[in-house]
Order: structure tokens, then sequence, then C-alpha cells
């Protein structure tokens, strides 16, 4: 699994293209010995859809052209970072010497492959870009479409995924048939309901995207005998899959797990879904983002100590030294440094990127991911 990130800000401003380049010379430049690079994510502004759909396009004729033959999988999407940048860059990196990596494509989708004997591990994303932006059932429908036939061609499916991130469009927004986000909801289980048959699901995020449409990431794994993976719950907050209706109003409840743990003899990834200020399965902290963000990282460090007894070496998986990335979504700009400089202060000189985004919860200000690793 991924065991490094970077987290690349442009030093100049420019336009999103010339921040692009620059930070893929940065990039270029900041390479970590021994390690191969799997993903990009790109998140930049724009100012409407249109526009975000041109730009997306130049961008991602600058990443295939800088990259060639040898490109990672990488997805780009509207989700501004703190102003006055309009674009980062977060690249995530796999230790060489034990895997055989394979660059490939599929239906327009780069994609990245990694063996060793019977282990192999896919990351691929940007499925659903572009399609159906005003009808969120049809976006998700062919986000999803998409995401399996790529996994058929390496003979894998939706029981494979350990990790899945979920851009939904104007996540919050309601239609007359009904938010977005639980349109998604009913279409994810729709699939899970057709395609997966194993029990438990991935670890996830869901999260809003500055415009319409459905953009889907995954990491899916084909496992040897040496390798777990298992779902792990905070004991402070109500499994997704379990809310109540007086929270979803009846609708169909999301389908992710609070964290995923992909352990083995040799090395350990714990994979924390989007978590935000929820006890129970109730908002706290509605319109404090402080209070929110602290709550936020109390719920992550519980999936962390809630890790330890699942880890099947025996050794404990993790601490804040194994700590590889944070994602942090706000919702509003203005939130932004009272955000890191909570993070900050919890997850000193940690790999970590913030973006603005709508959470998928009206109340919610913040959401948080997080990814630790250890080799044994």
């Amino acid at each position: 699994m991924l065991d490094r990130y970077l987290i690349i800000l442009p030093k100049l401003r420019g336009s999103q293209e010339e921040e692009l380049e620059q930070c893929l010379r940065q990039l270029q430049g900041e390479r970590i010995e021994g390690h191969h690079l799997v993903k990009i994510n790109i998140f930049f502004d724009s100012p409407d859809y249109n526009s975000s759909e041109e730009l997306r396009h130049r961008l991602e004729s600058i990443i295939t052209g800088f990259f060639g033959n040898h490109c990672p999988a990488f997805n780009i999407t509207a989700h501004p970072p703190q102003a006055p940048c309009k674009l980062s860059l977060e690249a995530g990196f796999v230790r060489e010497g034990v895997f055989d990596f394979k660059s490939k494509s599929f239906d327009l989708h780069h994609y990245v492959t990694a063996t060793c004997g019977p282990l192999k591990v896919l990351w691929a994303s940007g499925f659903g870009n572009g399609l159906f932006p005003d009808d969120p059932d049809s976006a998700a429908e062919a986000a999803f479409d998409q995401m399996r036939r790529l996994l058929e061609t390496e003979e894998m499916s939706f029981n494979n995924i350990v990790r899945q991130w979920n851009f939904i469009g104007e996540i919050t927004q309601i239609t007359e048939n009904g938010e977005n986000y639980h349109i998604f909801n009913k279409v994810r289980s729709r699939q899970y309901g057709k395609y997966r048959t194993v029990p438990g699901f991935p670890a996830a995020t869901g999260i809003g995207m500055k415009f319409g449409g459905i953009s889907l990431d995954c990491i899916a794994v084909i496992t040897g005998d040496d390798h777990k993976v298992i779902p792990v719950n905070n004991p402070d907050q109500v499994k997704p899959y379990e809310y109540g209706r007086v929270v979803l109003k009846g609708v169909q409840v999301p389908q992710f797990e609070r964290a995923v743990l992909f352990s083995g003899d040799k090395d350990s990834t714990l994979f924390i879904s989007g978590t935000a200020s929820i006890l129970g399965q109730d908002t706290i902290g509605a319109d404090d983002i402080e209070k929110q963000t602290i709550i936020t990282i109390e719920n992550i460090m519980k999936l962390v100590e809630a890790s330890h007894h699942h880890n099947i070496v025996g050794s404990p998986l993790c601490d804040l030294s194994n700590l590889i990335l944070l994602r942090v979504y706000v919702k509003r700009q203005s939130d932004f440094e009272k955000v890191k400089k909570i993070c900050n202060s919890y997850f000193i000189g940690a790999p970590a990127v913030y973006i603005e985004a709508d959470v998928c919860r009206e109340n919610l200000l913040v959401e948080i991911e997080a990814e630790f690793s250890k080799q044994f």
C-alpha cells in the first residue's frame, strides 16, 4: 500500500495551468528515492461548470504529457485550495523493490497495478468525470459502471475495493428527486447490491464537489494468505449503514465503514474514512468550527485506538509517527486558518492537504480523512 505522500503547492501565483506545471516540476525535484509514484490528486478552483470541464481537460493533457507511458492514476476535481492558490497537488508513493508496477489505461482512465505474488493492488481514479452534471442518478450509475468495467479487466470486482472516494457535485442540493447525497446513496446501494457479495463495505469519503456530477476514486486489492481486510468501528459513533431513520428521514443509509485495516505479516495500512463531528449519529458543535474540528480529530484517534485490537500481527499498528496523510475538507475559506491551527497542534509535521468542500450535512463545517501506514 501507499507509504509516503507529498503535498505540493505552487510557489508563484499564475493560471491553473501554470500552477500545475510548477507543482509537477516540484514533484519531479522532490521525488522520493526508492518509491514509485502511483496516484495524484489535483484540486483546483474554477468559476463555473463549463469552465471547470474545459480546464480539467487542459490539465489532463499537461499530466499525460508530463508522465508519458509512466502515468500514475490521477483525478482532477473542483475543490478550491486555500486562497490565493488556484491549485494544489497530492502525490502518493509505494516503496519499490517488492512490487511489480504497471501503468495502464482503460476507457481514458489511467491506473496503476502493483503485484507481489498473489497480492495485487490497483489504484484508479476519475470515474464519471464530465457525465450527466444535471442528473445525479445517471451520473452515479455511469461512474459505478465505469469503475466496475475497469475492475473486471483486472479480474477484480466491487468485492475487492478497500477504499473509495465519492465526490458528489452540489452534495446538499435538493431537487424534486431529493438531496443529491441521498440520490447517490441509493445508487451506491443498488450497485453494491448487484455486484458486491462480501460482508461489510469499503472505507469511504462522501464529500461535496463544487459543480454537478459524480467522480469516484478507488483502491482495490486481491489479498494473499498473509493479508486481511478488517472493518474498524468507533465505539462513540453509530455505523453509517445502521443510521436511524430520524437522521436520514427515510432515505437510503450510506454504505461504508468508519475505517478499514489492511493488515499483513510485514505491513499494515489503516484507511480512515471521511470523519466529521458526529457522536452517536448526531452532529456536535453546529456552527462552531473549532469544536467540530476537535471532535472530528478525537473520532479519528478513537479509530486508531480501535485498530490496535484488530491488528493480526500482535504489534500496535500505528501512532502519530505512522500518519502519512491528512486530507481536510473545509466548508468555508474563512475557516481554513482555524482548522489548520488545530490540526497542526495534534498532527505535527504530518503531510496535509486542505481544500474547500461542502460536507454531507448542512450543519457540518469540516471533514477529515486520514491514512496510517506501518512496516514491520
